[in-house]
């Protein structure tokens, strides 16, 4: 078995421009909106991740029902993030339900684990987000080292949507904040003082509040 793969499962290999899933997605709604689109194989006993993008990256996928169900998928998010060499991708459904339980996760995944965290709305959005990780999984890489060094679409639509979910931010604020502070532990980081000059004194108090909560 490999070490560096979660416990429990041995390695996984993924053909070129297709995923694996776990067997307990087969017939959802999430794989329909796939198909068609990408290929698709099914393989049972994945423990920990429910798809795998390449031998090497992996989703998993924090339904509604698993938020409201309690703490347990910590476990499969901190059985990838200490496998090693495997990225964990972390999608949650972040609806009107589960919209109470989502900071808690968010700061769990992102500021405790340092884990890429992408919310959905529901399975047919969670299905265009992972056609579009295929897709940028199969994209040559750049041969010019200066734009290999840039974050990848990936971790700028993680940032994104990580920073528009703060309280008082959304979608004009975030890429504002982000120009100034490029990563999410340099925006944690930030005195009042340093994001009234891009936010306003209130949005900021609401920005400094919402890090400095016990996590």
């Amino acid at each position: 078995m490999d070490r560096n793969l979660p416990e429990g499962e041995g390695p996984v290999h993924v053909p070129l421009g297709h995923i694996v899933a776990n067997e307990k997605w087969r017939g959802s709604q999430l794989i329909q909106e796939m198909q068609g689109k990408i290929k698709l194989v099914f393989e049972d006993g994945l423990t920990s991740a429910d798809f795998y993008l390449s031998s090497r990256s992996c989703i998993l996928y924090i339904t509604e029902a698993d938020l409201v169900a309690g703490n347990s998928y910590r476990k499969r998010i901190v059985r990838v993030r200490n496998s090693g060499n495997l990225q964990g991708i972390v999608v949650v459904e972040k609806t009107q339900i589960s919209e109470q339980y989502f900071a808690a996760i968010q700061k769990f995944t992102v500021l405790d684990l340092g884990m890429v965290l992408l919310p959905v709305a529901n399975q047919m959005e969670a299905s265009c987000l992972i056609v579009q990780l295929v897709q940028e999984q199969t994209k040559e890489p750049s041969k010019n080292p200066f734009l290999r060094k840039k974050r990848s679409m990936l971790s700028e639509l993680s940032l994104v949507r990580t920073v528009q979910q703060i309280p008082g931010v959304g979608k004009v604020k975030a890429p504002l904040l982000l120009q100034k502070f490029p990563t999410i532990q340099r925006l944690s980081n930030a005195s009042i003082q340093e994001l009234e000059g891009v936010v306003g004194h209130t949005v900021a108090q609401q920005i400094h509040a919402f890090f400095s909560q016990p996590r």
